[in-house]
């Protein structure tokens, strides 16, 4: 018997219709103009309307995916997985509900929290239960970072950014396939990159909104810079040797939409061209575990054809953690 193989059957996003320019920001912070570009890559970004929640965001992307499949299909799915690090509560898991807002019944819904890595340690887990029972998997990463920022920070709020991207992933019937995973962490670095308040290490309390520990704090920059840079050429690295990979195997790279400073550096040690690199940063911004779903499917909607063609993902966060994926569109 053939071992089973999991493969991304559809892709679906969604970019909420707020859009907020660098210059906007730079007038807030007192930049000089074209500040933000230089260092970022970034001109502008899409934050959610007030009355947008995260689940409304998963949905929108989760429907889009939906849209694209067979009615059968869509019946065959097991399970749903949503990566965000900003759910609807704290209490219950938002999963669940997107589930049953998209009309999928009698499956297992849960959230996972793995900050910018969060796609592609989802996509890995659903790789393993498509795998396992043989049923179809829907993978939504989500974010409303937008509020969770300091507008008084330079260092978070011209960078993060709100969106939805969704993957269906399904049992493989020809050479298409999900190849390999790569999943690493660096516990060592938890505090670089967080919201100190909330959890059960720190309930919120009286102090909490007065000193804003409500909101994300970088307090090591350049060592999340570093890590991001090595972490995901070193992912990378490993999963394209273990796979008898070179760089110009690879027809199309998407890495987490970080930073251009942080892409470019990995770029060039993982040795891929910029014609293989693909970027949704300059208008859509970083949406952290969203920015890989919804820049794969921004590629496809365009027009660009992936049949056959051999991807890399690659990504690093909070946590720290990073993480690397192959897949044979």
């Amino acid at each position: 018997m053939n071992e089973r193989r999991a493969r991304i059957v559809a892709t679906g996003s969604y970019l909420p219709e707020k859009v907020v320019e660098n210059a906007q920001l730079e007038r807030e912070l007192g930049l000089e103009s074209g500040w933000i570009k230089l260092r970022t890559g970034i001109v502008s970004r899409r934050f959610a309307k007030d009355d947008q929640a995260v689940s409304d965001l998963a949905l929108a992307a989760g429907r889009s995916a939906l849209q694209r499949v067979s009615k059968s299909v869509q019946e065959g799915i097991g399970t749903l997985i949503l990566a965000t690090s900003t759910p609807d509560h704290l209490l219950p898991p938002t999963a669940p509900r997107i589930a049953h807002e998209l009309g999928l019944k009698n499956l297992a819904a849960f959230d996972m929290a793995v900050a910018c890595s969060g796609f592609v340690y989802a996509l890995s887990v659903a790789d393993s239960l498509c795998r396992t029972d043989g049923k179809g998997v829907m993978v939504i990463a989500a974010n409303v970072l937008s509020r969770r920022l300091n507008s008084k920070d330079v260092a978070t709020s011209v960078v993060f950014a709100d969106a939805a991207g969704a993957v269906l992933v399904g049992l493989a019937d020809d050479a298409s396939c999900i190849m390999d995973t790569e999943l690493d962490s660096d516990g060592s670095g938890w505090e670089h990159l967080l919201i100190p308040d909330g959890g059960s290490r720190n309930p919120f309390n009286q102090l909490t909104l007065a000193e804003e520990r409500h909101l994300m704090q970088i307090n090591n920059g350049m060592s999340v810079f570093r890590y991001a840079v090595e972490s995901m050429a070193e992912t990378g690295q490993r999963i394209l040797k273990r796979n008898g990979l070179a760089p110009s195997d690879i027809d199309l790279w998407i890495p987490h939409q970080a930073n251009l400073r942080i892409i470019e550096s990995a770029r060039k040690r993982l040795g891929f061209s910029e014609a293989q690199t693909y970027m949704t940063l300059e208008n859509y911004g970083n949406s952290s575990a969203a920015t890989i779903p919804v820049t794969l499917d921004q590629y496809l909607q365009a027009g660009n054809e992936l049949t056959g063609k051999i991807c890399l993902f690659t990504t690093a966060a909070a946590g720290l953690t990073s993480g690397a994926l192959l897949v044979r569109m």
